[in-house]
């Protein structure tokens, strides 16, 4: 009778256990969604000021597969290609589906941006040589392509003199003029939303990619692109960055957490 009794408490504890983690699931898909939409309407205003996109195309990348639902309600673009190195579980699903309440064709990729075979593959197949926008929503900070500058945060990065290598906790340093120049080469105005926050650990960190921006690489990413590329500001406050607002800028990232600004090239293609 007892080892009947055991039997049981041990089957009742496996499904509580699986119950458990099947809430936790829903739970994170739940706050993937209602994320997105409060992320949406602070990155709406530097789409257009217009009520639809009609014909226009978006690539999306690391897309958390939600917004571009969202924005193919609202504004109505021709095609939405999002591309992520890991796309979320539902996306097959969210892309068939989509088909049922908007005319806007989704398609989802896994792909790094850094993966240029598999990209320009993506492209041709897509049919789509050059995108009217690029949005980058909390993933700027994942173009990191320089050397590791872990050691500016953490004096006990650097072991003997060098450093480890161990991309766990290695961060690649940013190059904005490298990453802007290979955005705007696929899209007419590239479009970012960031949180910044050095303090705090980068959970979707993907090896030396990770970590986000401090203060200071945000002033260091609008010198490089000021003067060279149109760049307007969304929130927290709309303005065009240009050789006179430095102070600004340095004056917003003091206060806030998260900003949205587009960059745009001074010659059209």
């Amino acid at each position: 009778m007892v080892c009947e009794n055991n039997g049981l408490i041990e089957k009742l504890s496996k499904k509580l256990l699986e119950c458990e983690e099947e809430l936790e699931f829903r739970k994170s898909d739940l706050q993937s969604w209602t994320e997105a939409l409060g992320e949406l309407s602070e990155i709406k205003n530097a789409f257009t000021t217009k009520t639809d996109l009609n014909g226009k195309t978006i690539l999306d990348i690391g897309t958390d597969c939600v917004k571009p639902l969202y924005i193919a309600l609202k504004f109505n673009p021709n095609k939405i290609v999002g591309i992520n190195e890991k796309l979320p579980d539902f996306a097959s699903d969210l892309k068939t589906e989509s088909r049922l309440f908007t005319n806007t064709e989704i398609r989802f990729h896994n792909c790094s941006f850094f993966d240029d075979e598999t990209f320009k593959s993506i492209l041709k197949q897509e049919k789509i040589d050059r995108f009217d926008f690029i949005l980058l929503s909390k993933t700027l900070h994942h173009l990191r392509t320089g050397e590791c500058i872990a050691e500016r945060r953490n004096r006990k990065h650097k072991k003997n003199g060098k450093c480890p290598e161990d991309e766990k906790c290695c961060i690649y340093e940013f190059d904005a003029q490298r990453v802007f120049e290979d955005l705007l080469r696929y899209g007419e105005r590239v479009i970012v939303y960031e949180f910044y926050d050095s303090t705090i650990e980068d959970d979707d960190k993907m090896r030396g990619r990770g970590g986000y921006f401090t203060k200071n690489e945000w002033n260091e990413t609008f010198k490089e692109i000021r003067g060279k590329y149109i760049v307007k500001f969304v929130t927290p406050q709309e303005f065009s960055l240009d050789q006179k607002k430095p102070k600004q800028i340095d004056s917003i990232l003091r206060k806030v957490d998260t900003i949205c600004f587009y960059v745009e090239s001074r010659t059209k293609r």
